[in-house]
C-alpha cells in the first residue's frame, strides 16, 4: 500500500509530517510513503536507510491566503496537486494534507474526482465523547448550502465508514437538530427526515447538539454550515476548559499540590479529548481516501491520519459507498 502526503502542509511541516510517516512505515511492513515537497527541507529529516519513504520534489506550495480554486487550477507543481495526482495516476492508494482546507476540497474534486452517484463531499471528523468511543460528523464545511438528497448520500458515507473502519456493527446514525422530535427544524431537516427513515441506515431520527458529546449517535449528519458552528463550538469549548482549568490549579500553592497529585487523571482526560488520537478529518465522496488533518498536527496526528487512510483502503470503504449509492438509485429508479 502506498499513501501520498503533502509534506508541505500544516503549521509544522514538513518536520512533523515526516516523524509522523517514518513512525508509520515502521509499524506496517507493507507501507510505502510518498512525501511531495522540497527535498532540500525534507531530505535531512530522514534515515540513511528510508527505502519505504519517496521524495518527490517540488518547492511550490499552496499557502492558507492562497484562494482555493484559483490556487489548484493555476499552481499545477503545488504539493497539494502533485500529491493528489498521484492518486489519480495509480501510483497511490490514498493521500493525506493538513494544508488549505479549502484546496483539498478542490484537489480532491478537480484532481482526484468524485464517486458515481455522489453529488457533493463531505468533510468528516470523527469528535471526541465522554464514553471514549468518539463520534463522526459531517459535514463541517465543505458544502455551506446542501438539499435533503445531499444529507442522505452523508448519512449513507458515514455509516459505511464507522461500520467498516471503526468496528461499529450497527452504528446510531442521527440528524443534528433543535429538538428531538419528528417534525423539528427547517425545510431541509424536514425532508431529509423523511428521506433518512427509508435509508439502509440505522438512523435514530434527530439529535441535539448538548448531548454530541454524551455519544448520543456514533454519526451525525448535517449541513457544512451548521456542522462547522458545531465542530468549532467543541474545539473552543475543549480549549477553554482546559485554559480555565489550568489557572485553578495554578492559582496557589493547595491547587497546586492537587494537580501534582491529579496529574496522571488530568493527562487521561486531555488525551480522551486529543484530536491527534482521531486522525484527520476524511473527504468522503471522492474516488479515493482523502485525508485532511489538522493544521497543527504534530507527528501524533500525522499517523493516525496515516492508519485511518491504511483502514479506509484495507476495508474498500470509498468501494462500498459507490456501490451502496448505486444499489439505492437502482431501487429509486424502479420504484
Amino acid at each position: 500500500m502506498r499513501i501520498a502526503i503533502d509534506a508541505m502542509g500544516g503549521d509544522n511541516a514538513p518536520k512533523a509530517i515526516v516523524e509522523g510517516a517514518l513512525e508509520a512505515i515502521q509499524g506496517n511492513n507493507q507501507l510505502e510513503v510518498t512525501l511531495i515537497g522540497d527535498e532540500k527541507q525534507i531530505n535531512p529529516l530522514l534515515p540513511q536507510d528510508g527505502s519505504r519513504i519517496h521524495v518527490l520534489h517540488t518547492d511550490e506550495v499552496i499557502t492558507s491566503e492562497d484562494e482555493p480554486v484559483r490556487a489548484v487550477r493555476r499552481k499545477k507543481n503545488a504539493s497539494m496537486v502533485l500529491m493528489a495526482k498521484e492518486v489519480k495516476e495509480g501510483r497511490a492508494d490514498a493521500c493525506i494534507s493538513a494544508g488549505n482546507t479549502g484546496a483539498l476540497m478542490s484537489a480532491g474534486l478537480f484532481v482526484v474526482g468524485r464517486i458515481s452517484g455522489i453529488d457533493r463531499p463531505a468533510l468528516s471528523p470523527t469528535l471526541p465523547t465522554v464514553d471514549g468511543q468518539g463520534f463522526l460528523l459531517l459535514d463541517v464545511g465543505a458544502n455551506v448550502d446542501a438539499k435533503p438528497q445531499h444529507l442522505l448520500q452523508y448519512a449513507i458515507m458515514g455509516s459505511i465508514y464507522t461500520q467498516n473502519v471503526r468496528g461499529m456493527d450497527k452504528p446510531k446514525v442521527g440528524l443534528l437538530n433543535v429538538g428531538t422530535e419528528e417534525g423539528k427544524g427547517n425545510d431541509l431537516s424536514k425532508k431529509a427526515y423523511d428521506l433518512l427513515q427509508d435509508a439502509p441506515i440505522h438512523f435514530i431520527g434527530n439529535v441535539e447538539s448538548r448531548d454530541l458529546l454524551n455519544g448520543v449517535a456514533d454519526v451525525v449528519v448535517t449541513d457544512g454550515f451548521t456542522g462547522n458552528v458545531a465542530l468549532k463550538t467543541v474545539e473552543g469549548t475543549a480549549l477553554s476548559m482546559f485554559s480555565m482549568m489550568k489557572e485553578v490549579f495554578m492559582s496557589n500553592w493547595k491547587s497546586k499540590l492537587a494537580a501534582g497529585m491529579m496529574k496522571s487523571e488530568l493527562r487521561g482526560l486531555k488525551n480522551k479529548l486529543d484530536y491527534s488520537e482521531y486522525g484527520g478529518a476524511a473527504l468522503f465522496g471522492l474516488a479515493a481516501p482523502v485525508i485532511k488533518a489538522h493544521g497543527s498536527s504534530n507527528s501524533r496526528a500525522v499517523y493516525s491520519a496515516i492508519k485511518q487512510a491504511m483502514y479506509m483502503v484495507d476495508h474498500n470503504v470509498n468501494e462500498t459507498i459507490e456501490h451502496t449509492v448505486q444499489q439505492l438509485r437502482q431501487k429509486e429508479g424502479d420504484a
